[in-house]
């Protein structure tokens, strides 16, 4: 291998001293000593080299055919992927277009389950607060009746004690040693219509209390029934608060 650097720097050498053409970049070399150089070029040269471009040239070619075989195989996995790409969108699309029609589904059943639980005890609301009207109009006519036939009792008793006040007053005057007496007695009479009056009167106006009072607490415990039943209702169907936004508005 030391022998090509030789005979290369020997052409060189040969080439930069021969002697040069007029009006020309061209020089004369002696012919033999180049070519004698060249054979020792040649010969120098091992055979490796060209075994070497041999595999340089066979790598070539091997690298063009992966090269095109990566290619071949790029294109088609790309092929690949895109056909499993939207083989999977329209998988996806499928499913959940089946997702929302089931969905719109069930909010569909639910929502006219709820409207039926609110319609039923909207019902038994309007039925509960009838029934309730028509006693609290039983009871309020009862006691009215009661009060108005206890304070016609008190009246007449007080109309009586007071008639038998005046005729005791009138038969004692007509005596007039008792004049005194029968005074005291007249008014202690009248006192005690009145006084019985009065007594009378708050009796009545103690029934009528009372039974006002216990018909607003049969009121309560009905309004209260009725608000834990729409409660219930509310907490175990999934029924949404219209009560509450109603009372909102």
């Amino acid at each position: 291998m030391y022998r090509v650097f030789e005979a290369l720097d020997e052409l060189v050498a040969i080439v930069e001293e021969a002697r040069g053409v007029p009006m020309t970049a061209s020089c004369v070399v002696p012919r033999g000593d180049v070519l004698e150089l060249l054979d020792d070029v040649r010969d120098a040269i091992p055979g490796e080299l060209d075994d070497a471009q041999d595999v340089l040239d066979h790598r070539d070619k091997l690298v063009g055919d992966a090269r095109a075989t990566a290619e071949s195989t790029l294109s088609s996995a790309s092929t690949e992927a895109r056909d499993l790409v939207d083989t999977a969108r329209e998988d996806a699309d499928r499913l959940l277009a089946d997702a929302k029609a089931q969905a719109d589904r069930m909010v569909a059943e639910a929502r006219a389950h709820a409207e039926e639980l609110e319609a039923d005890a909207q019902e038994e609301a309007e039925s509960t607060v009838a029934d309730a009207r028509r006693e609290y109009d039983t009871v309020t006519s009862r006691a009215r009746d009661d009060a108005d036939r206890m304070i016609e009792s008190g009246k007449a008793a007080y109309d009586r004690s007071v008639a038998e006040g005046v005729a005791e007053r009138e038969r004692l005057v007509s005596q007039t040693e008792v004049v005194q007496s029968a005074h005291a007695e007249s008014a202690r009479v009248i006192d005690a219509a009145h006084a019985e009056s009065d007594r009378l009167r708050s009796e009545c106006d103690l029934y009528v209390d009372s039974k006002l009072a216990e018909f607003e607490e049969f009121l309560d415990t009905t309004v209260r029934s009725v608000g834990r039943g729409r409660q219930q209702l509310r907490t175990g169907a999934g029924v949404p608060d219209y009560g509450r936004a109603d009372r909102r508005h």
